[in-house]
């Protein structure tokens, strides 16, 4: 069995990072931390984007026709 075929957790990531101390990282690790995350969201966000063009584009193909 493929890897893409199992099922994956969602969301569960975020909700650990978003849960986590920040109290031991220093200025340099929370700016490399933010840095990472910014990225992480353009990519996600770029996804969702891509995503949402191929589900109008789907639904253009397959709406019905007036008569």
């Amino acid at each position: 069995m493929d890897d893409d075929d199992r099922p994956r957790p969602r969301g569960d990531a975020a909700s650990l990072l978003a849960g986590e101390s920040l109290d031991s990282y220093s200025l340099d690790e929370l700016d490399a931390r933010v840095a990472t995350l910014e990225a992480e969201i353009a990519r996600v966000t770029a996804h969702r984007n891509q995503a949402a063009t191929h589900k109008l584009a789907a639904e253009a193909l397959f709406k019905p026709k007036a008569p």
